[in-house]
């Protein structure tokens, strides 16, 4: 079983930081998939973990289906570390997303 280790982020926070960002509300499924790219894009590329993350689909121990912005897995495929990353790496991206704690790990959905 694949895992990540990173932040939770919602489709509509997403769609949020994407209308902020001056695109329009998705209408159709591609649209959906559009922003959330584009968006998850801009917030790595923001907080200056761009480099040494993935956008990665999670669900948590209860079955509820993220996004996640991964900085470790256990697939050696994935070509991410396989523990997780130091505060300094972190902070930018948990300040942003007004998280409490460090990065946790999901399984994939």
């Amino acid at each position: 079983m694949v895992k990540y280790c990173g932040y939770l982020i919602r489709n509509e926070w997403l769609f949020q930081r994407g209308v902020e960002l001056g695109y329009p509300r998705p209408v159709t499924v591609e649209d959906e998939m559009d922003i959330i790219l584009l968006a998850a894009r801009n917030l790595r590329g923001h907080t200056g973990v761009y480099r040494y993350t993935k956008l990665r689909r999670v669900k948590t121990p209860k079955g509820i289906k993220f996004w996640c912005i991964a900085f470790a897995s256990n697939d050696p495929h994935e070509r991410l570390p396989a523990t997780a990353p130091s505060e300094e790496k972190y902070l930018a991206l948990k300040e942003a997303l007004q998280k409490k704690g460090p990065p946790q790990w999901y399984q994939t959905s």
